[in-house]
Parts: C-alpha cells; structure tokens; sequence
C-alpha cells in the first residue's frame, strides 16, 4: 500500500491479487462512524476542509448518478467498455490529470439520459459522436446545479473567477474513435479495433523523463506517489511554454530495479540510461562486488509536441522549459518527508529513438512503417 495524503484528492494506492485499487481518504467531524452512514447526507460534510469534500465527492456522486440514469445496467455495459477503451488508449488517471472513474461515468451517464431507450452499443456509439462534437468547456450537468444547506462552494463561472478557466482537461481523444465506431456500426468492423493500445511511445519526436529514485522499494513508492501527484503542475507550466504545441503525460510510471556495482552506473541509470550489462545482471552477481548498490526507479513520460517554426524565423526553434522542470524539482523537494540521502529526482529530455526498449509492449521496439513514395507523375 502507498498512501499520497497531500495529493489534490487523499488516496491510498494499492493492489490486490494483481488488481489496483485506489483508496479515497477523509476525516468526517464525527465521534464516530456508525455502520449505517449515509453518504448522501449533506449534514456530513460539515466541519471538512475542500480535499475532504472532495474525496467524498467520488461515492457520493456515483450513488447519485445511478439514481439519474434511466436504465442501470445499460449504463453499466456501456461504462466498462469507455473505461476499458480509455485505459487501452491511455487516458485514464485522475491523479495525472485525465479523467477518472467518476469522470467518465459522468459523461456515458449523460449519454444514457439522452438517449433512454438505446442498447448499451448504441450508447457507446453515440458517446463518441456526441462528445467529439460537444462545446468545450461548456459543463456536462446531469441534474440542475442547487445550493444545498451548506454554505459550501459551487461551481458557477458567473460568480467566481477561477470557475471560468475550467476546461476539459484532457487531450481530446474521440475523433478517430469515433471514426472506428461508425466502421463498427456501418461497416461490421470487429469492436476489438476501438480497443486498439495506444502508440503514446510512438507517437512524439521528443519526451520528457521524469526519474524518481530511491533506496529501496519502500522509500521509492512514498517517493514516486508525491512526484506523481504533482506532475500535474508540470504539465499546466508546460502548456505555457512558448512553441511547446502540447505536453501528453503518460498515465502511470514504469518501475525499474538496477544493481549496479559502481558509481558510474548508479549515475547511468539516475539519467534513465540503463545498459544491457546492468538489465541482464542479477542480484547475486551484483553482491560479489565490491562497490554494489540497487537503484530503484519510477519513471513518468510526458509526450512534446512542437509547435510548427513560424515564417521567417531564421535559425533552430529554441524550447525553454527550464522553468516548469525546476519548479517541479523545488515543490518535491520542500515535501516534508524528503531526504536527499536516499531519494533524488532528475528530469531530462529525450528524443524518440532514445527511449528504453522496456516501455514498449514486451519490451521489443516497434519497426517503424516505411513511408511510401509518390509515385512519378508523368
């Protein structure tokens, strides 16, 4: 288990038989918890800071939705299917800033009330259709906004500033999903093509690197879940960066485990540079060396997209983003819990053919489709 309490919403990570499940945390103002609390009260968010509320917010919301969707378990076919669509696609993690569970329940739920009677199919393919077309940052409400009896904040871009800058908060994936789903439903093209994996690791000239080290495996989940929560912040700075056209961050870390047995490997792999000595070395041959240490890693990938070099500039396009790196750098290392004697964090820019062979699927580097030529024009 990995608790993250500072995240924008406390969780606790952790995985059971192989399944991860993530453990929403808040502290409610009560004596104590009686078995038969009900979530739906609104008398329990008093005395809660935001984060709490916002922790609530995820059951208290999805006992909610299934109360406004006209049919349940058509609803429920069609959500495992986007969710299992968003995972293969990777675009589904919360913490990273994608939408998560409630997220995504919310939007096939709106899908479903506007269309009550349709089968669970035809609720997905109108998902796509609907949500490609759908005017961003306009809100998806599956009730009338109210006031309850708390004076607690509600979202209204007419009364506060900050509501205003709200906006769907991922890269807009639906397009050519929805062109898949009409091939299904016109075509008879097989529904496994719109769980098709995503191609993140290929599809980007350059990445960034986000290495959190460690210790030893305790020390690099508390480590790698405080980086984690905050590469978020990265990923806004990023999108203020002058020619920087999008930052894609990946939606998990890939874990490593290096023994090394000098310092000049320790150094190789802090950079996410991991020779195939050090891969294929096991732990016992490590130890027989004099200068043995294991490294543990949690690398985080963001996708850059570069804007086109405007007309007329002369030169090579230049990217600052020393900035938001450094920023990110300072934030985790003021964390309370930090100790620079077991815990470092090293950012650094890739291009593509940089990349490890291990964040591809199986760990084999996919041969790239040749180009083909235009044919002669006589």
């Amino acid at each position: 288990m990995q608790g993250v309490p500072d995240a924008y919403v406390p969780i606790i990570k952790s995985k059971i038989s192989g399944v991860e499940i993530d453990f929403l945390c808040a502290r409610l103002d009560l004596p104590s918890i009686p078995d038969d609390l009900e979530l739906a009260d609104d008398n329990i968010l008093k005395g809660l800071d935001e984060r709490c509320v916002r922790s609530l917010g995820g059951p208290r919301v999805t006992d909610e939705i299934l109360q406004l969707v006209p049919n349940v378990e058509v609803f429920q076919d069609a959500l495992r299917c986007i969710k299992l669509w968003a995972r293969r696609r990777a675009i589904y993690s919360k913490v990273i800033g994608f939408f998560g569970g409630v997220a995504w329940a919310m939007l096939v739920a709106r899908i479903c009330q506007l269309y009550p009677n349709q089968a669970a199919g035809g609720i997905i393919g109108r998902f796509f259709m609907i949500m490609h077309q759908w005017k961003w940052p306009h809100p998806v409400i599956l009730k009338p906004i109210g006031d309850g009896p708390l004076a607690a904040k509600v979202w209204n871009p007419k009364l506060f500033p900050q509501d205003r800058l709200h906006r769907m908060p991922i890269i807009t994936p639906a397009y050519p999903s929805a062109e898949v789903v009409a091939r299904i439903f016109d075509e008879g093209a097989p529904w496994s093509e719109l769980f098709e994996k995503h191609d993140f690791f290929s599809k980007y000239r350059y990445y960034l690197q986000v290495v959190a080290i460690a210790d030893n495996a305790e020390n690099l989940k508390i480590w790698s879940g405080k980086v984690e929560s905050k590469l978020r912040l990265l990923v806004m700075k990023l999108e203020f960066v002058e020619s920087l056209k999008l930052a894609h961050p990946y939606v998990r870390g890939i874990e490593r485990v290096a023994h090394c047995v000098n310092d000049e490997e320790v150094r190789e792999v802090t950079c996410n540079r991991i020779s195939d000595a050090v891969i294929n070395r096991t732990q016992e041959e490590a130890m027989k060396e004099p200068g043995y240490r294991t490294v543990h890693t949690t690398t985080f990938y963001i996708g850059l997209a570069i804007a086109p070099k405007q007309a007329g500039v002369i030169g090579p396009q230049r990217v600052d983003i020393v900035y938001p790196t450094s920023e990110l750098t300072r934030i985790c290392e003021q964390w309370e819990l930090f100790d620079a004697s077991v815990m470092d964090l090293r950012v650094t820019h890739v291009k593509n053919p940089q990349l490890p062979d291990w964040v591809f699927e199986g760990g084999v580097r996919p041969v790239p489709k040749a180009a083909r030529r235009p044919k002669p024009t006589k």
